[in-house]
């Protein structure tokens, strides 16, 4: 059972998106820690920040994201992705309370033709990709007590995602090239952490044995690069910015080190099945993000 340590959660992360996104919610129980007193390559370190805090629960937003440099840095992205959450979950088993583990699309191949469910197999085709989904499985097995929420395409108005920087390019050129054949659910950080605590609440109430597992969690609706960078550049507009020439191009036109799933939408269900959650429509969300986007950054 949970220690009585006033629900307090501990996540793993400072300066990344969701971690930001979590920050936001202004929640008196939620600690931060990262860099460079809780770092995945110095593993005691975990051990001596769960010691320290004493959390009810752990929710870890920590990872090697950059996944083509993922391709030439194998190692350092099994560090941040395997090796790192798999000492956290065995910490979090030790003094037996539940882990919040964030994964990725990556850990599929993209050529299922529908939106993926929990239970498909995987196929990751990436250094990031196979390291996230080894992570998953470490995970799981150190602590059984853990639910990973594989996420996709996310954005914010901070941090370093596809809105900020396809609105950053669009001021610069009067052209834009953008890949028109790949799909997913673009996420909205801000959601996702929404959607973080309500599972959180779940979880510090002793839900284990229903909530455990993996879980889709993304934002609601699919679309593709072109599509989504259009829609960004429209709701930007109204802020002052010139939209530039948008030309779609195949994947083949655009060579990148990692190879990206061609199609990796998610199938969110069971995350509303036992949790009630539905993240909210991409497009909906989008509007906020470009806001505040503004906000901070005029055009």
């Amino acid at each position: 059972m949970v220690k009585s340590r006033n629900n307090m959660i501990l996540v793993i992360g400072v300066n990344g998106q969701l971690a930001t996104s979590l920050s936001k919610l202004k929640k008196n129980n939620i600690v931060f820690v990262g860099r460079p007193k809780f770092d995945f390559n110095r593993l005691e370190s975990i051990s001596e920040c769960i010691d320290e805090y004493q959390p009810n629960l752990v929710i870890n937003t920590a990872a090697w994201t950059a996944v083509d440099l993922a391709e030439s840095n194998q190692n350092s992205a099994r560090q941040a992705n395997y090796f790192g959450p798999k000492e956290l979950a065995r910490v979090c088993k030790k003094i037996d309370i539940p882990l919040i583990h964030i994964s990725t699309d990556y850990v599929y191949a993209g050529d299922k033709g529908n939106p993926y469910i929990e239970t498909d197999p995987i196929k990751p085709e990436t250094v990031y990709g196979k390291t996230k989904a080894e992570g998953e499985q470490a995970v799981l097995d150190e602590n059984p007590n853990s639910v990973i929420l594989r996420t996709s395409w996310v954005y914010a108005s901070h941090g370093k995602n596809f809105v900020r920087t396809i609105i950053n390019a669009a001021k610069e050129k009067s052209q834009l090239k953008v890949v028109g054949d790949q799909y997913g659910n673009p996420t909205s950080a801000d959601d996702l952490a929404k959607a973080i605590l309500i599972i959180s609440e779940g979880l510090l109430n002793n839900k284990w044995p229903e909530y455990r597992g993996i879980y889709h969690a993304s934002g609601t609706g699919d679309t593709n690069w072109y599509d989504f960078s259009r829609t960004i550049l429209v709701k930007s507009q109204k802020y002052g910015l010139v939209i530039p020439k948008i030309i779609p191009i195949k994947t083949l036109d655009w060579p990148t080190a990692a190879k990206r799933p061609q199609d990796s939408r998610l199938n969110c269900d069971k995350l509303k099945k036992i949790f009630g959650i539905t993240l909210p429509n991409w497009q909906e969300s989008i509007c906020k993000t470009v806001f505040d986007i503004f906000q901070h950054t005029p055009c």
